[in-house]
């Protein structure tokens, strides 16, 4: 069997789960991984509880695989949020965000900029149909910009940000900061454009909560001070009492406290499995899913608002309909879970999202095309 049909073939959730970009049910391995932390957490020896505290280092080289970086680049967090306080808090310079960004962007950058007031300002922008392009980014720069901070895949759009056109733009002397969530693992992307990305592994990555995460480059931890810092995150060897040492030379600076080690498992064990099959072939069998959402759509003649070009899209298909809440209610009603917006509806299926799921989407949308 292909590594890539060993990968789907570990999906486990209810039939009829088409709400990835909300919560990815956590996988066989995440849980396997759980349970083997909580084992060698429960005996109170010194070699356990050493070998748990291992899975921070797995993780973060885990996800530098992922990411094309180096592990020394990657530092571990609660969640997507957490990482993203620690970017943009000790920033300074006008920074560029979409107004209809995701709270987890908009509310950090507003608290940065209220905690350092003059330093560091918000530039909001209103791209049309919340996508930012470069030509909605264009328009708001200045001499003054320092940054733009975009989620790689808009949770509401379901559009997907062309990053190296954005890194075009910002040229070599402005951050640009990327919230990966409804993106990373499961689209083929050169994260080299970014110079911070942060992401979470409780959706596509099926690692549960608490695996947040984040890559800082060079260039970024020359411009970021790291603020929020903690007791792991300096330059001494073990624990720095009696003396305040500067921040370490890498992305353990931007880290408060050890992670989690059942939250580092999890996350390890998930991006194990994605590195497993390919994130390549992932994208490929995710964009099948997707192109067969789409077709069920049209063939029941139900609006997509959402990019339809595999460039500019992940794993979210907006339905555009009259009444979302109506069906919204009806596909709850028949076992179909998705995620209802203000306007429209969200179908976000995964890679090892099966017929059966695809086939009672197609018979809910037929009979709501009917009445």
């Amino acid at each position: 069997m292909r590594a890539i049909d060993e990968y789907a073939a570990t999906f486990g959730e209810d039939p009829g789960y088409l709400n990835w970009a909300a919560l990815g049910p956590m996988s066989a391995a995440a849980g396997a991984a759980l349970r083997d932390t909580a084992e060698l957490l429960s005996t109170g020896r010194a070699e356990d509880v050493a070998a748990a505290s291992e899975a921070g280092a797995a993780a973060a080289h885990e996800v530098a695989g992922l990411l094309g970086a180096p592990a020394d680049e990657v530092t571990l967090h609660p969640s997507s949020t957490h990482a993203l306080q620690q970017a943009l808090a000790g920033l300074e310079g006008t920074v560029v965000a979409s107004a209809a960004e995701f709270p987890s962007v908009t509310i950090t950058l507003e608290r940065a900029a209220s905690a350092a007031p003059g330093r560091l300002v918000p530039r909001w922008i209103a791209p049309a149909d919340t996508r930012v392009t470069p030509d909605a980014v264009a328009a708001a720069l200045d001499p003054t910009v320092t940054a733009l901070v975009v989620s790689h895949v808009d949770f509401r759009s379901g559009y997907r940000a062309d990053l190296a056109a954005l890194r075009d733009l910002l040229g070599p002397d402005r951050l640009l900061i990327v919230d990966a969530v409804q993106s990373f693992g499961v689209v083929d992307e050169d994260w080299a454009a970014a110079d911070v990305v942060v992401g979470h592994g409780y959706k596509w990555l099926r690692a549960g909560r608490g695996t947040g995460f984040a890559r800082f480059t060079p260039q970024a931890r020359e411009r970021i001070r790291p603020v929020l810092s903690g007791r792991i995150a300096t330059s001494a060897k073990g624990l720095p009492t009696d003396a305040l040492p500067d921040p370490i030379a890498s992305a353990q600076a931007y880290a408060v406290s050890a992670p989690d080690p059942f939250a580092a498992a999890r996350l390890a064990a998930a991006s194990a499995e994605i590195h497993a099959a390919g994130v390549r072939d992932v994208a490929a069998l995710l964009a099948a899913r997707v192109d067969a959402v789409l077709a069920v759509a049209d063939r029941r003649g139900i609006p997509v608002v959402s990019p339809r070009e595999v460039e500019r899209r992940a794993g979210i298909v907006v339905l555009g309909v009259a009444d979302p809440e109506r069906l919204g209610a009806v596909l709850a009603a028949a076992g179909v879970s998705v995620t209802v917006h203000a306007r429209a509806v969200r179908v976000a299926p995964h890679a090892g999202t099966t017929a059966d799921t695809l086939g009672m989407l197609d018979a809910v949308l037929a009979d709501a095309a009917n009445r």
